[in-house]
């Protein structure tokens, strides 16, 4: 009656938006005298309600005694679902002669911290080292979450497998049929016997990733194992790992890119219609409003609208891919007392 938008209930705008940058509300306004439609949005703005949380408390990190400096060992990465400053900003590490921390993005914008050996292991010096891992916001306050590290330094062999690439990149189809290899991952290992027995595994993939694809241990193919949605997932990035027999292991990144079909039709709703018109009914008078929508994207998601048959109506698009019926000639009810548009 007055026209004003209220607030129904108290708005999550990581339950209603996730990872969205900009978080809006959609809605139209049906004006009925004279028939008519508008658009609205709100626009719900992030505050920093969210701590930066790693999946686990603690976890155990094996490093044999004879990894080179530099070598690098990925961590389980912190999560914050809020957004821009609010949403996790970096990540330090608690003070060690032995590691240092680096932290990179990732091509899907997500930081990830890896550890670095910048000085030789002596198991018989030291056997274990415990690290704290803390990842911040920028928040105001400043908000942040830890998981603490254990590194069992093992007595092993001398060279841990190596990838032949440091990163695996395809791209497949979303209805590649399940069971479809994706890509197959290598590492080799320059030690004999036990040692350069070299096994592959997911490391800390996150578990809808570990629904979608399989890693044979043995040979390193990775395979689907259910029907991909571009629409749901376009992206995924994890990490393989390489591991030999006597414990020694390397680490390589696999981004998969889904592609697009064109496998939605597009969806037709009637807002309104008027289906009784008066025959003196002016020209360019709003019969009926609707909207169209496609859940595919790129050109498999742009639509044309048209009406079939030669009739006294034409459509006028509104915004978006909203669309208007709109008288296009006299009516004659003695003529042609209905019609049907499709």
């Amino acid at each position: 009656q007055n026209g004003h938008l209220s607030m129904m209930e108290k708005v999550d705008r990581e339950e209603v938006c996730a990872a969205v940058v900009k978080c809006i509300l959609n809605f139209e306004i049906l004006v009925k005298h004279p028939m008519n439609i508008y658009k609205g949005e709100v626009e719900i703005l992030d505050i920093n309600d969210n701590s930066p949380n790693f999946p686990e408390s603690s976890s155990i990190l094996e490093i044999s005694e004879y990894t080179a400096p530099g070598a690098r060992f990925p961590l389980e990465k912190a999560h914050d679902p809020d957004i821009g400053v609010n949403s996790l900003q970096n990540y330090k590490c608690s003070q060690s002669n032995y590691f240092s921390l680096d932290v990179k993005n990732g091509d899907d914008g997500v930081k990830y911290p890896e550890l670095i050996l910048v000085k030789s292991l002596d198991r018989e010096e030291q056997a274990v080292h415990n690290l704290i891992l803390t990842a911040t916001d920028s928040g105001s306050p400043v908000k942040s979450g830890s998981t603490a590290i254990q590194i069992i330094v093992l007595d092993g062999n001398d060279n841990a497998p190596e990838f032949t690439q440091s990163v695996y990149k395809v791209t497949v189809r979303e209805d590649v049929a399940v069971g479809s290899r994706v890509l197959q991952v290598t590492a080799t290992d320059r030690d004999e016997g036990p040692n350069a027995e070299v096994k592959y595994s997911f490391f800390k993939i996150p578990e809808k990733f570990e629904k979608t694809f399989k890693l044979d241990a043995e040979s390193g193919e990775i395979e689907i194992t259910e029907k991909l949605n571009f629409e749901e997932h376009e992206f995924y990035e994890f990490v393989v790992q390489a591991r030999d027999a006597g414990g020694l292991s390397s680490h390589s990144k696999v981004l998969i890119k889904v592609a697009d079909v064109n496998n939605y039709a597009p969806e037709i709703v009637v807002m309104s219609v008027f289906s009784a018109v008066p025959e003196d009914t002016p020209l360019g008078t709003v019969i009926a409003i609707f909207s169209v929508q496609d859940r595919d994207t790129g050109a498999n998601g742009e639509v044309r609208c048209s009406i079939t048959e030669t009739l006294p109506f034409h459509l006028e698009k509104s915004f978006d891919n909203y669309y208007r019926v709109v008288t296009a000639g006299l009516l004659d009810r003695e003529k042609a007392s209905e019609y049907n548009v499709t």
